[in-house]
């Protein structure tokens, strides 16, 4: 859920965060978002004789005090990424927190430095603007080129802490699963704070995927079969869709998707205790992001925020996938408990080794490819039903 492209980076976007999770089949304003929707990634060129597996990458130096039981190509991304020297995110301003490098940019680097090949991208993609209350949003719209007339959706709510990072830093995951599912996946570039506070990201997010089930038809998409995925902050809004969906007697998604959700607003938590210093997401970088969106911490106490306290009744087939080193796991270890007691069917699965912002690493961490075909597998089994 973290930083958003830097502006170097940013310009090797399309060829690099899609060949992330393209490989494991083998940043933020809606006017940046539109000028990059219609784009196709080409491979670029590499020595294959030179070419290093992932599960053969090792570290330069000593995993991190805090993660030691660090997978090692796990460690070798969070290696790189300490290497940019960016400064702490709490420092700064939300714009300035927007123009630093992210995971996808130590993830592009690895490959680039191992000669890790990068494989097109097999969709078109176009982008989308929709009218909103108070104002409108952007969509990212990807539909496989296999050349159906039409698909499931999946509705897809990116992360960042509701403040930063945008569709292009998650473009690996829209793109990949559009892929992986073969379903039309629609990337929701909702309003982000502190300028726009809460509710209004959560509003957004309800407002397109009501959009996406309405107009699904026009997209290639099947009205009956959308789901909901979302990373980080980007899980704590598909799941509050869905519960916003509910109350507003409105269809449910088919099933729903949340990758190490925000779920609660518990500093005390095992996770937030042991993650003062974790990469790339740390307890500090959290307070940073409720500040950011939440008016007055009171706020928190809301459903759609605390997903740990909320009513969870009739809401859809749900998958949790999480990681270990991330102050994020515990709240999402009683999400999926909470859940289960409230008679929602539930698949949760913990990845050893691994840190917040994992999924969509697959080109280099094998545990991130195999997150992804369980994502897509989870995905596709809903949509046969």
């Amino acid at each position: 859920m973290l930083y958003q492209k830097s502006l170097i980076a940013q310009t090797f976007t399309a060829v690099v965060i899609i060949a992330f999770f393209f490989s494991s089949c083998g940043s933020n304003n809606s006017t940046s978002n539109s000028t990059k929707d219609s784009t196709n990634a080409s491979s670029v060129s590499t020595d294959t004789l030179k070419a290093q597996k992932p599960e053969s990458l090792q570290p330069a130096g000593e995993k991190p005090a805090w993660g030691k039981s660090l997978t090692d190509p796990m460690a070798v991304v969070i290696e790189k990424l300490k290497s940019f020297n960016a400064p702490p995110i709490v420092s700064l301003s939300a714009p300035d927190a927007r123009k630093q490098p992210s995971p996808a940019d130590a993830v592009k680097a690895v490959m680039q430095q191992h000669s890790i090949a990068m494989p097109p991208n097999n969709t078109d993609t176009i982008g989308k603007d929709i009218m909103v209350p108070g104002g409108k949003i952007h969509l990212r719209i990807y539909t496989p080129k296999t050349g159906k007339d039409v698909y499931p959706v999946i509705v897809y709510y990116h992360g960042g802490g509701w403040v930063i990072a945008d569709l292009n830093t998650y473009d690996a995951s829209a793109a990949g699963l559009a892929n992986m599912v073969e379903a039309v996946v629609v990337s929701v570039a909702y309003r982000q704070a502190p300028e726009n506070k809460f509710p209004i990201a959560h509003n957004d997010s309800y407002a397109a995927y009501e959009w996406v089930v309405k107009n699904a038809a026009t997209i290639k998409g099947e009205a009956k079969e959308v789901a909901v995925v979302g990373e980080s902050a980007g899980g704590n809004l598909a799941a509050a869709v869905s519960m916003m969906a509910r109350d507003k007697n409105f269809q449910l998604p088919i099933c729903q998707v949340l990758v190490y959700p925000i779920a609660g607003y518990d500093f005390t938590t095992a996770s937030y205790k042991e993650s003062d210093s974790t990469m790339p997401l740390n307890s500090g970088m959290m307070k940073w992001f409720f500040d950011k969106y939440l008016s007055n911490p009171s706020q928190a106490k809301d459903p759609k925020i605390s997903l740990v306290t909320a009513n969870l009744k009739g809401l859809p087939t749900t998958t949790i996938i999480a990681a270990q080193y991330d102050p994020l796991r515990s709240e999402g270890e009683l999400l999926s408990d909470n859940f289960k007691k409230a008679g929602v069917s539930t698949d949760y699965k913990l990845y050893k080794g691994t840190t917040h912002e994992f999924f969509g690493m697959g080109a280099v961490v094998p545990d991130a490819k195999d997150a992804e075909d369980y994502a897509a597998s989870q995905l596709k089994k809903a949509f046969k039903k």
